[in-house]
């Protein structure tokens, strides 16, 4: 099943500077940025992977998946090494990004990546300066990732989604 980018690029458009009410507002829980990338992906993906642990779901505040809102669970989930429905992702490089991709930054004297951007603009060849992104928490969109004073960047190139 392929990946609607587009899809997931017309949905960060949409609510990057709001909340959309299906979902909870975890702004004042750590922040809202793994929530918001989830519901782009799966704007773009349309399925979800409903298994308790490992899986990436959202229902309720209360039935939801780690990999929906923790920012390490996410990338875990994307990057899984088995066989699982719902949408995949391999790291690569900058060069490698398409709007609908993903960024996770992580910022001086945090231990882990904090922070989960969606991709929603590349240029015609990337660069931090041509990669734009939208995102929660710290709302925006078209933002240059050039602009984030980030220590440690990685990248997730959404590779299609398992039914």
């Amino acid at each position: 099943m392929t990946y609607d980018r587009q899809a997931a690029v017309r949905y960060a458009h949409t609510w990057a500077y709001r909340r959309n009410p299906r979902y909870y507002d975890f702004s004042e829980l750590g922040g809202d940025c793994t929530n918001f990338a989830s519901q782009c992906l799966f704007a773009g993906a349309g399925i979800m992977d409903p298994r308790r642990d490992l899986g990436w779901y959202y229902y309720s505040v209360n039935d939801r998946a780690p990999a929906w809102t923790g920012v390490e669970f996410f990338a875990r989930f994307l990057t899984r090494d088995f066989r699982s429905i719902g949408p995949y992702a391999v790291l690569c490089s900058i060069d490698e990004v398409e709007p609908g991709d993903f960024v996770q930054l992580r910022f001086e004297g945090q231990a882990q990546f904090g922070h989960t951007p969606v991709i929603v603009s590349t240029g015609v060849r990337p660069t931090p300066e041509t990669v734009l992104v939208a995102a929660h928490s710290y709302d925006t969109d078209y933002r240059p990732l050039s602009t984030y004073p980030a220590a440690e960047i990685r990248f997730f190139h959404i590779v299609g989604v398992r039914k």
